[in-house]
């Protein structure tokens, strides 16, 4: 490994450190929140659509979000690694691409994706706890 390897490596490691990033695809309903700061006050803001995109680029990896805001598109890129996002997923989608750049030119039930329910159910499956085994 050469020195920028060594680098991206440890800051990758640096800043998952302290928080986790939801296992998500594309077709993924996704609520990002956003740490907005407006003179000396901070706030949360919420994002919430569908994942269209994700970028798998080390310290440059990002997520496309589009949502439909008023009747127009709205697409927000958010870095993966940034310390001001929280990213939580809402619901998990059934499609077969992996870059949903064709939703763009969609609108209403022509841009609908459908709700994956055993995703949901094998990811509880796997975060339950096992029953206290009694000691003999």
């Amino acid at each position: 490994m050469n020195a920028l390897q060594n680098f991206e490596k440890k800051e990758l490691e640096r800043l998952s450190s302290g928080r986790s990033i939801p296992p998500f695809f594309a077709g993924d309903i996704l609520k990002v929140h956003v740490k907005v700061v407006e003179g000396e006050k901070e706030r949360m803001q919420s994002f919430e659509g569908v994942c269209i995109a994700r970028r798998n680029r080390g310290l440059g990896s990002s997520v496309t979000v589009r949502k439909i805001s008023f009747g127009d598109g709205v697409e927000r890129v958010f870095p993966l690694y940034s310390p001001n996002i929280k990213i939580e997923v809402v619901r998990h989608g059934v499609v077969r691409r992996a870059k949903l750049y064709y939703l763009r030119g969609r609108l209403g039930k022509s841009a609908r994706i459908a709700e994956d329910n055993s995703f949901s159910q094998k990811i509880n499956l796997n975060t339950e706890t096992a029953p206290p085994v009694a000691v003999e």
